[in-house]
Formats: C-alpha cells, structure tokens, sequence
C-alpha cells in the first residue's frame, strides 16, 4: 500500500515508518526537517503542514492511506497545531479521493477522560488541558467530513519495545498511570490501515 505519514520525525512517527517498511508499503513523509529522515526506501516531501497546500497535495497524490502522529511534544501549548492541520490535511485527501485515515489522539481528550485513574485524570485537567482541547477540535473536524477515519487514544506513550501485545476497546478498564509503548502503537495503526476494524470508531490502546 502507498501510506502517507504526517507527523514522521517524532517518536511515534518514527516508528510508523520504520514498522511500515518493513511490512512492505510505500511510504511518503511529510516533513519539514528531511535531513531527520535518512532511509533511501523512504519517499520524503518537504513541507510545513500549516503553510504549504500545494505540498500536501504533492504528498497526497497516489496514496491509498494517511496516518498522522502530529503532537506538539514537550510543549504544554497547542498553538493549535493539529487542528489546523487536520483541516489542510482532510482538505488534500477529498481533493486527491484518499479516503482512510488513522489519527493519533491521546486518552483523556473529551469523554475518554471519565474512565481516567485519579492521577493521569489531574494531569488531564492541569497540564495538557489545551493540548487535549486542540486534539478534540481535530477530531471533530475530521469526522465531520465523511472520510473514512480511525482515532487513536494511546495512554502514556513510552519508549519500550514492540510487543504486539496489548488491549484495545472503546473503553478499557485502567489502574495506576497506564502505559504503551510508541512501537505498539505503530503496529495497531498499521494494522488498521491494513484490515480496517474500526472505521468511524475511536479505540483506546493500552497494556
């Protein structure tokens, strides 16, 4: 399959790649830093993903699927970013017929956030509560537009292996400060852009 991954020179995004080449697919990125992205398998489109349409739309022609791992890393501000992308990036998929999606979200952004333990709940409210705002925002741009999206809603990301053995549910029951690693993650993306399971549902991911 031809994947278009936005999102590619962070941890998670990295990780996309990696597990996506290896499966065989033809893989884009999309990225403003091309020097991060040293693979010769690799097919790289440089780009700002809030400025440059006419580059999304380069990166978009040709491709069967869109995963996006865009997150604002260590920052506590959204600046709005994945909303705002989200808006370019739907807009370059319906104008190219690309229809499927996986968007990484996180656990704790809008209702998932009641079935949060106490501590990661607080944190939820204090620390992240605009980054998680600008998340939600995305996602209800991207389901308003009929594509055929997956959202994600990966508890506290780690830097572990890939163990291929996790739990996924619309809810799931958690304890303490839940975590999974960035490769597992990858692997449940890649596996529904692959045999889509959970077309127009979101899926919380976690050990």
């Amino acid at each position: 399959m031809n994947i278009l991954v936005f999102g590619a020179t962070g941890p998670t995004g990295r990780q996309l790649i990696k597990q996506a080449l290896t499966r065989g697919h033809r893989v884009t990125a999309f990225a403003r830093r091309p020097e991060a992205l040293l693979d010769q398998r690799l097919h790289v489109v440089t780009g700002d993903v809030l400025r440059d349409e006419a580059k999304i739309d380069e990166a978009m022609h040709g491709q069967d699927a869109v995963v996006s791992a865009l997150g604002r890393r260590a920052s506590f501000s959204s600046d709005r970013l994945i909303s705002r992308a989200m808006k370019s990036i739907a807009a370059a998929m319906q104008r190219a017929g690309v229809r499927r999606i996986v968007l990484m979200s996180a656990f704790g952004v809008g209702e998932s956030a009641r079935d949060a333990p106490l501590v990661p709940r607080i944190m939820y409210c204090v620390l992240l509560r605009d980054i998680f705002a600008d998340k939600l925002a995305a996602e209800e741009q991207l389901r308003s537009t009929g594509l055929d999206w997956m959202i994600v809603y990966p508890v506290l990301l780690t830097d572990g292996p890939l163990t291929g053995r996790y739990r996924v549910g619309e809810r799931l029951e958690l304890h303490g400060l839940p975590k999974i690693s960035r490769a597992d993650v990858a692997h449940f993306m890649l596996g529904e852009i692959e045999k889509p399971a959970w077309v127009r549902k979101v899926a919380v991911i976690s050990y």
